[in-house]
């Protein structure tokens, strides 16, 4: 990370693949801040077409500068998002025509980094993968917060995702249509956070979770982010409460006490 130059909000920063070795067409899809490669951790993969895949966080201890092989992926296939877990927590996976299917990861098997994975997700035609949360089954405090490309969102109790077997259609996170488009992501989140959004022109907003409406699944949300023609959300970022970073950090073991 020492290697990234500090920029400020408004410059362009420097091009990736001058401190990371990327092919031709080749693209990041996530990044993982990784202190140290503990043996009871795994990373947890999906792929555009459903595909999941959990390999130990240990595999990827030694890196080269070139890159290794994280997963084995389909030529008409792609990388969606990666996490890091600790084996006994459920997963996410949400689609952009608005499903999502919850599964407890002890379902998925870890794999070495060669491997395909197996089936998370069971898409229709033409749908695809658009995220995967990682849940934590023994907090019930935190909530799915689905955003949508035209800037609509909500956020709804996770007790309203049942657990499904890996590999199902899942059910409904929220109604997709012309007026709030296809899904980009859906988030676990906490009432008293922050949320970014970002859009395709360069557009951002922040605003406080606990100010977006708590509805039901099978819904169409409400206007987050106002967009012009031609505008969409393309991203969006959960922003812890600043309080709660800080304490984190100071609970954290020093040269001197750890």
């Amino acid at each position: 990370v020492y290697k990234i130059p500090e920029a400020s909000r408004q410059a362009k920063g420097k091009a990736i693949v001058n401190l990371v070795n990327l092919l031709p067409g080749e693209k990041i899809e996530a990044i993982l801040p990784v202190k140290e490669f503990k043996e009871n951790e795994y990373i947890m993969m999906v792929t555009r077409g459903g595909t999941v895949k959990k390999t130990a966080l240990s595999e990827f201890s030694n890196v080269r500068a070139s890159g290794i092989i994280a997963i084995s992926i389909d030529a008409d296939d792609e990388l969606v998002s990666a996490k890091i877990t600790n084996g006994k927590n459920e997963v996410l996976v949400s689609s952009k025509d608005g499903m999502a299917v919850r599964f407890v990861e002890e379902d998925v098997r870890a794999m070495g980094r060669g491997a395909r994975g197996v089936s998370g997700m069971n898409l229709d035609e033409g749908d695809r993968v658009v995220s995967m949360e990682i849940l934590d089954p023994s907090n019930t405090a935190y909530e799915i917060l689905t955003i949508t490309e035209m800037g609509y969102g909500k956020r709804t109790p996770v007790s309203e995702y049942r657990l499904v077997n890996r590999g199902g259609k899942g059910v409904i996170t929220i109604k997709t249509n012309e007026r709030n488009g296809a899904v980009i992501s859906c988030k676990q989140i906490l009432p008293k956070d922050d949320l970014m959004m970002v859009s395709n022109k360069g557009q951002m907003i922040r605003i406080k979770v606990g100010d977006i409406s708590e509805q039901g699944r099978n819904t169409q949300g409400v206007r987050l982010m106002s967009v012009v023609a031609g505008e969409k959300v393309v991203a969006c970022e959960y922003l812890a409460e600043e309080a709660e970073i800080a304490g984190e950090e100071a609970n954290e073991p020093t040269e001197g006490n750890a």
